[in-house]
C-alpha cells in the first residue's frame, strides 16, 4: 500500500463529498495503490449517508463513533488502521484543485529521508491566501494572531506566491503528507489535547526526533476553513482549544519565548544527521 489517507467527519456533509471525489480522482490518475480511512466523530446531518454513497465508488473504509471524541483519539484509530507506507492527514474540507497534487507531494517526500512533514500552501475558495504555516506559539504571539490573522494573511501574500520548500515550525494538520516510519518513531498524536493545539504538538515532536516539518508553496489545495473554535468565543471548541494550549505550554515548558525549543529541536536534528 503507497498510501493510507485519514480524515475526520462531524457534520461534514455539506464538504465530504467534495473532498473524497477530489482526493480519489488525483490518487487514481497517480495509479498508486491507496486507502481512504474516515473516523466520523458522531455526525448526526447525514454525513454518514453521504459516506456510504461513496463507499460505493472507492476503497473507503468509515469507522463510525457514537459521540464526539475530537482530533487526537480519533485520528489515532485510523493511524493505527493505517498499511500505507506514506499516510496523508486531511481536514474533510479539503479540496484537491491541481491534478498530480498527491503524486508531487510523495515524490518529493520520498527525496527526502529527513523530512518529518510534507505540507502544501492551503487557499481559500476565493483564491485568497490562507495562513498555514506559523511559529511556535507564546502567549503573546498566539493572541497577536487572534486579534489579526486576517492581516497576517494578507502580509504573507504580499510577499508573493509560489516558492521552494522550506522548513517551518509547525503547519496546520488540514493537510499532512508523512512517512508511515514517522509516526513510528515519533508516536501517535497527543490524546490529552482534545481539539488543538495537537498539530503544533507533533510537528514540535517531529522536530525534537530529527526529522523537518517542511512547507511547499508552490503546491496548493482548497480549503474550506470552518473555524470552529473562532465562531463563538464561549463554545466548547474555544474552550477546549484554550485547555489545549495551556497544556501545550505546560508540557513543553515556555509561554512566553520558544527559545529552548529551538535549541532542543536543532540538537535533535544534529544528532540524527550524524548518526546517519
Amino acid at each position: 500500500m503507497d498510501l493510507s489517507c485519514i480524515l475526520l467527519t462531524w457534520n461534514s456533509g455539506a464538504y465530504v463529498g467534495p473532498c473524497l471525489g477530489s482526493l480519489v480522482r488525483d490518487l487514481e490518475a497517480s495509479g498508486r495503490r491507496y486507502e481512504v480511512l474516515v473516523v466520523d466523530n458522531g455526525s448526526t446531518d447525514g454525513t454518514l449517508g453521504v459516506l456510504a454513497e461513496l463507499q460505493r465508488q472507492a476503497p473507503i473504509t468509515v469507522v463510525p463513533l457514537g459521540h464526539n471524541t475530537g482530533t487526537t483519539f480519533s485520528r489515532n484509530i485510523a493511524l493505527r488502521m493505517a498499511r500505507g507506507r506514506h499516510l496523508a492527514i486531511l481536514d474533510s474540507d479539503i479540496e484537491i484543485a491541481e491534478p498530480g497534487t498527491m503524486a508531487r507531494l510523495l515524490a518529493r517526500l520520498k527525496a527526502e529521508p529527513d523530512w518529518g512533514i510534507l505540507a502544501p500552501q492551503l487557499r481559500f475558495p476565493s483564491g485568497r491566501y490562507q495562513k498555514t504555516v506559523d511559529v511556535f506559539p507564546t502567549v503573546t504571539h498566539k493572541a497577536r494572531r487572534f486579534l489579526h490573522l486576517r492581516a497576517m494573511e494578507d502580509a504573507e501574500a504580499a510577499a508573493g506566491p509560489g516558492g521552494e520548500p522550506r522548513p517551518v515550525d509547525y503547519a496546520v494538520s488540514a493537510f499532512w503528507v508523512m512517512p508511515r516510519a514517522v509516526v513510528d518513531r515519533v508516536g501517535l498524536l497527543d490524546e490529552r489535547i482534545f481539539y488543538a493545539p495537537e498539530d503544533v504538538d507533533y510537528c514540535l515532536r517531529v522536530w525534537l526526533a530529527g526529522y523537518r516539518v517542511v512547507y511547499w508553496p508552490e503546491v496548493t489545495a482548497v480549503h474550506h476553513a470552518q473555524e470552529i473554535s473562532r465562531r463563538a468565543l464561549f463554545s466548547r471548541s474555544m474552550r477546549e482549544h484554550l485547555k489545549g494550549l495551556a497544556y501545550f505550554w505546560w508540557k513543553h515548558r515556555f509561554l512566553f519565548s520558544a527559545e529552548g525549543l529551538y535549541r532542543k529541536s536543532q540538537t535533535a536534528e544534529a544528532l540524527k544527521l550524524r548518526d546517519e
